[in-house]
């Protein structure tokens, strides 16, 4: 893991993609090269294909899509990097809760 997304570091960029309800892609430059593919640390959502989960994917793309979000990184789970991420200082598990979205995913 590059210096920079060790445990511990805060890293910031726009949202670019959201993979589903809690993992999200972070671009720290233009390239895809450059983008983290981050799972939320603080928020489990439903899978996809279960109850709620595709309901929870795109609650999270109307909060961040194109948002700027800062990010602690904490540890890798296989290959994604697992953050506490926050739009405008709250996190995105907390946004989610607000926003109704369930949770029930993996933990």
């Amino acid at each position: 893991m590059p210096a920079h997304l060790a445990p511990g570091r805060t890293f910031t960029g726009p949202v670019t993609y959201v993979g589903d309800g809690d993992s999200l892609c972070v671009a720290l430059g233009r390239s895809p090269s450059e983008w983290v593919e981050v799972r939320l640390a603080d928020f489990y959502a439903p899978e996809l294909q279960a109850p709620g989960g595709e309901q929870a994917k795109a609650m999270l793309d109307r909060i961040v899509r194109g948002r700027e979000v800062s990010c602690v990184a904490q540890h890798r789970s296989y290959d994604r990097l697992v953050a506490v991420c926050r739009l405008r200082g709250s996190s995105l598990g907390d946004l989610m809760r607000r926003a109704g979205v369930r949770e029930g995913g993996n933990r």
